[in-house]
């Protein structure tokens, strides 16, 4: 099993796209970027919660871009609701955590997505984020920018309302952002998408350890095509101790997890950092959407 482990290993170091049809799949359909730009009004949805959040939100977004205080890390971007500027209000944070060398500059379209509804969503251009230091970084660039007098979102960011999402090797770093980072504790909700299985991390030398992680996370894969089987997003969904819930779209493989679920990881977001009840109802109450989403299978949910 480990000699399988490490060959796996060095085929997913040389190209993840050969497992995932990813960057051929996505890249060909979008220009060299990784999530379409239309993606909220071509990508198929089985429900009603989840149509209504995949598409766009009620705020037009704009976007700031700062070098990062790191080389490999390029820049970090803030894309938010173009009315903050003249608006009073405080806006929660989404912290994006990128897939192997897929910076933030590749799928904009998600972050646009996100910050329509009301949301202010960093990134940066690191191509290597399994550690969580790259997105610990970001978070202290935006609570540095939160207490600037002359900076653009000074006293803007709810900073008692921050999530974070990430796909793929970035799904690594979500749970690796909230229990080994400095500002990990700052965190009230995560969704990992596509997350490299807990083994094949191991044999990269990315591993990490769900189990410490109470925060509420959504657990989110394809049924095919993907570095995750059903078994591995079990023990995962096992080892969280916290809310959490799972789920494998069906059709789907490791690349489109990127943006293909977006409507239940916009739904999951709102309600736990905007206090979005009806977004709720595509996890809780007598029938959650999710688990009867013909687009949706082995859907677990212990909210």
């Amino acid at each position: 099993m480990k000699d399988f482990l490490k060959i796996a290993a060095v085929v997913l170091a040389l190209g993840l796209a050969a497992r995932g049809a990813w960057g051929v799949l996505t890249g060909a359909l979008s220009g060299g970027m990784f999530a379409p730009a239309d993606y909220t009004e071509t990508v198929q949805t089985g429900g009603e919660l989840e149509a209504a959040y995949l598409a766009a939100g009620p705020h037009q977004t704009e976007q700031l871009t700062v070098p990062a205080p790191r080389e490999e890390w390029g820049s970090f971007t803030a894309w938010y609701p173009a009315d903050l500027p003249q608006s009073d209000a405080q806006y929660p944070v989404v912290v994006m955590v990128n897939g192997t060398g897929v910076y933030a500059s590749k799928y904009p379209a998600v972050f646009e997505h996100l910050a329509s509804w009301g949301f202010i969503v960093v990134g940066n251009e690191d191509p290597s984020t399994c550690t969580g230091a790259s997105a610990d970084a970001l978070l202290a660039w935006l609570l540095n920018e939160n207490a600037t007098p002359d900076s653009l979102l000074y006293g803007r960011v709810d900073t008692a309302n921050i999530g974070l999402c990430g796909h793929s090797q970035g799904g690594v770093g979500v749970f690796n952002a909230v229990n080994e980072q400095p500002r990990g504790g700052l965190y009230r909700c995560a969704v990992s998408l596509s997350p490299t299985d807990r083994d094949l991390a191991e044999a990269l030398n990315m591993p990490y350890d769900p189990a410490g992680t109470s925060i509420p996370v959504l657990l989110l894969a394809a049924d095919s095509s993907d570095v995750i089987e059903l078994d591995g997003m079990q023990r995962i969904f096992d080892a969280l101790p916290g809310p959490k819930a799972m789920a494998r779209r069906t059709g789907a493989n490791h690349g489109q997890m990127l943006y293909t679920a977006d409507g239940y990881v916009t739904a999951w977001l709102l309600w736990h950092l905007q206090g979005d009840e009806a977004a709720a109802r595509a996890f809780t109450g007598a029938a959650p959407e999710l688990a009867s989403n013909p687009l949706y299978q082995d859907v677990r949910l212990a909210c």
